[in-house]
């Protein structure tokens, strides 16, 4: 804000950031999730493969959870105050 930019700009950057990060989590968590699926199903003799539907449940998921959960602060920081925000930093 002390910059010019508006309420929706801060929101878009926030919103923008928490999809991107947990677009990347929902990405690292399904490759460790079928690497570890495989080797246990490997180990224990069975054939433990994750069908696409729940790789994209997963992910959905992950990205939904990261958006809710990313508009909260989104939402504080587009109505903050900017000479309080540079007061306590």
């Amino acid at each position: 804000k002390s910059l010019g930019a508006d309420k929706s700009v801060i929101m878009r950057q926030f919103v923008i950031e928490a999809a991107v990060t947990s677009s990347l989590g929902g990405l690292i968590g399904i490759l460790i999730g079928c690497v570890a699926t495989t080797a246990v199903g490997a180990a224990v003799g069975i054939n433990a493969t994750p069908t696409p539907a729940a790789i994209i449940i997963s992910f959905s998921v992950s990205v939904g959870i990261g958006l809710l959960f990313g508009y909260m602060p989104a939402s504080r920081a587009a109505n903050l105050n900017p000479i309080d925000a540079l007061r306590s930093e």
